[in-house]
């Protein structure tokens, strides 16, 4: 390695309660989670290239705005096509934003950058991440602030895929306590219609996931007395990961990493909490009534979401 920074940034690592995490400042992502030496999430090397969004923020939106249109304010807005495939602008801005490192101590790092004001997203918003270890897992905390003078929709999630223990998705087991599943065009995966969880989206018991595909978000989470959910995935000693949110994050988008590449192809399984649907900018083209959980940052106005990784 020359003596530049390593492809993925600045490098950040933190330890506490039998974990330690490493944080790559590109995307301020999440490179790599262990639990007392056990991968919980797929990783990759600092002098590496992303690969697949592992462990990145999404932020001012996670997932997909179709076609890269909205209209927000009675403003019609078009934004860059980062998934040219199928023709949409995926997981936001700052994904391959260098983050600023602004704490860094033994159990807990915080990132920052500012999203500029630019053609498709007119305003600035500041996103500050907090990644902290104790001995209950990874908590993490995304807070977008509008730092500008204009309203910006807002909507934020992380992208881990999780890795339960020996071999791939296909021998795990899934528990995803959510009521409704949001439908999805096969070719493009425009969200179409919101719907009870039904065949092979009823994940609400402990579930093997064999051969089956998953690229969609679900709604209308079980939850305890404290508003929390939990996605829990398990390889078959019983050991895995779980992540829990509360009632900022009121969508989860999981996927079996189904991919050509053959070395991520079902290597581990995307669960993303996010604060709002797919498409959610375009709310108003889903079917039914759908909260779509859509945040709109007035000016001086911030708003936090938070999740945690843990080990099973």
């Amino acid at each position: 390695m020359s003596s530049a920074a390593p492809r993925s940034g600045t490098q950040t690592s933190i330890a506490a309660g039998g974990y330690t995490a490493d944080i790559a400042s590109v995307g301020a992502t999440l490179r790599a989670l262990r639990h007392d030496g056990r991968d919980l999430v797929t990783t990759f090397d600092a002098d590496e290239v992303r690969p697949v969004f592992r462990g990145a923020v999404l932020a001012p939106w996670p997932n997909r705005v179709v076609d890269g249109r909205y209209t927000f304010d009675g403003v019609e807005q078009e934004l860059a096509l980062t998934e040219p495939k199928r023709s949409h602008a995926l997981h936001g801005l700052v994904a391959w934003t260098d983050f600023a490192v602004l704490e860094h101590d033994a159990d807990r790092v915080v990132l920052a950058t500012t999203v500029q004001p630019q053609e498709g997203y007119p305003a600035r918003v500041e996103v500050r991440v907090e990644y902290r270890l104790d001995a209950d897992g990874l908590h993490t905390t995304i807070t977008g602030t509008n730092t500008g003078d204009d309203r910006a929709p807002w909507g934020t999630g992380p992208h881990p895929y999780l890795v339960a223990g020996a071999g791939t998705v296909d021998d795990w087991t899934l528990t995803l306590p959510a009521a409704e599943v949001l439908e999805v065009t096969e070719d493009r995966l425009i969200p179409t219609e919101l719907v009870p969880v039904h065949d092979e989206f009823d994940l609400r018991q402990p579930t093997a996931i064999g051969s089956r595909f998953i690229d969609h978000a679900f709604t209308g989470f079980d939850r305890d007395a404290d508003g929390t959910a939990a996605i829990t995935v398990t390889a078959a000693d019983g050991r895995g990961v779980r992540v829990a949110f509360g009632t900022d994050c009121g969508w989860a988008q999981v996927h079996t990493a189904d991919h050509v590449v053959p070395e991520y192809h079902r290597s581990g399984l995307a669960v993303e909490p996010m604060t709002c649907a797919p498409n959610a900018f375009n709310a108003d083209a889903f079917a039914g009534d759908v909260d779509a959980g859509l945040v709109v940052l007035e000016p001086g106005a911030a708003h936090a979401a938070t999740w945690t990784i843990s080990a099973v």
